[in-house]
């Protein structure tokens, strides 16, 4: 653990910082759509399909600009790039009160995207990466603690907001906090240090672990991996409620049950950040997947039973609480810190665009081929993504 004077003068003020603006990027940019969109599209007078597709097409935005921006974090830093990302976001938000126009209303999400590119977990862990090099697992792991209540803070604020004013006003709001909070904070707060590189000489390079070069098929198999898995958060985000209440469970219990995925979340993480150090990355991804898989196997074996549900909301948060923190430390672990913000983007890309496609897709199954269908489709794309994770050969040590 560290002293109390690296959290506040030292490099460790990086976790304390990017806690806060986690919780407020995720809180205003990622969560509120579910509680807003119907909201808008009633107010504009749109389908609640078209309203959502702009929130679609923010995650495809985010992801076809994550390699740029992780780029731009490796050469100038998260102090910059993350500020700018902070107030563009401010920017969209408040714009978004006012686009009444169709095609002004996606432009708005558009620009969205780019601030979900620049606020998130990706250009946080690159940030990290660039402050604490090879060194940063630690470092991550506290920070997706914080992350993790993101959830907990956004919606119930988000509906106290709207007790108050409308759903114009909250974004108002939101747009306020983003460019009085979380842009000062990134800018003058967080540390502007960067890792040294590690020595090269001849009496070092045998104490140095291998890395590979981030390319051809392990990369394949790590970005493969990732992507398959963002089908299931994404899609289930989107349906695990509704599929409770249609196999009856009673709608307060279903949410109940929904509730316990952000405490197996942060559950996970601290017996992770306990017990979990010296497991290789790798085998904390593999874990987390496994444990997703095992969850639909007791839904598989016991149907919708509220001892299921719960099983399996618990077994969910908890693996997506680990994978969270195997998407910053495997590529760290494969690849190196050279480069490894523009390395998180490359693999962050097919990650939002799944993100974004998931919703869309699993609600066609729902309606064609019923629920059991669609969870067999979920379940699917995590034995792709395990098999890819299991494909995955480490680097050798030197000799």
């Amino acid at each position: 653990m560290p002293s109390l004077r690296a959290f506040i003068l030292g490099p460790w003020r990086a976790v304390l910082v990017l806690g806060v603006t986690q919780i407020l990027a995720w809180g205003i940019l990622f969560y509120p759509p579910v509680l807003m969109m119907p909201l808008i599209a009633a107010d504009r007078g749109w389908s609640l399909s078209f309203a959502m597709a702009g929130f679609s097409l923010a995650l495809l935005v985010a992801g076809s600009t994550a390699p740029t921006v992780g780029g731009l974090i490796d050469r100038y830093g998260g102090h910059l790039v993350m500020a700018a990302g902070s107030l563009i976001g401010a920017c969209a938000v408040a714009l978004l009160a006012f686009a009444a126009h169709p095609v002004a209303y996606l432009a708005v999400w558009m620009l969205l995207g780019v601030a979900i590119a620049a606020n998130l977990y990706d250009p946080a862990f690159a940030t990290l990466g660039r402050i604490f090099g090879t060194g940063a697992r630690k470092p991550i792991t506290y920070l997706t603690l914080a992350g993790g209540f993101a959830s907990t803070v956004s919606w119930p604020a988000t509906q106290v907001s709207l007790t108050f004013t409308d759903w114009r006003g909250t974004y108002l709001i939101f747009a306020c906090v983003l460019a009085l909070v979380s842009a000062p904070l990134h800018a003058f707060a967080l540390p502007r240090t960067r890792a040294a590189p590690a020595p090269q000489d001849s009496d070092t390079s045998q104490t140095l672990p291998a890395y590979l070069p981030p390319g051809g098929l392990v990369f394949f198999l790590v970005a493969a991996a990732f992507a398959a898995y963002a089908f299931i958060p994404s899609g289930l985000a989107a349906h695990l409620i509704a599929m409770f209440g249609r196999a009856g469970i009673d709608p307060a219990t279903a949410v109940m049950i929904g509730a316990l995925f952000g405490p197996s979340q942060v559950a996970a993480r601290i017996c992770e950040l306990a017990f979990g150090g010296r497991a290789h990355p790798l085998n904390l991804a593999r874990f987390s997947v496994a444990l997703l898989l095992a969850g639909f196997a007791v839904l598989a074996i016991f149907g919708f039973t509220l001892f299921a549900a719960i099983a399996f909301a618990i077994m969910f948060g908890a693996g997506n609480g680990l994978l969270t923190i195997a998407r910053g430390a495997v590529p760290l672990a494969l690849f190196g810190a050279s480069g490894y913000g523009r390395v998180l983007g490359r693999i962050a890309k097919p990650f939002q665009v799944m993100q974004a496609v998931a919703p869309v897709a699993l609600a066609f199954v729902v309606e064609h081929r019923g629920d059991a269908a669609a969870l067999a489709v979920t379940a699917a794309f995590g034995v792709v993504s395990l098999a890819c994770l299991i494909a995955i050969r480490r680097p050798k040590a030197p000799s």
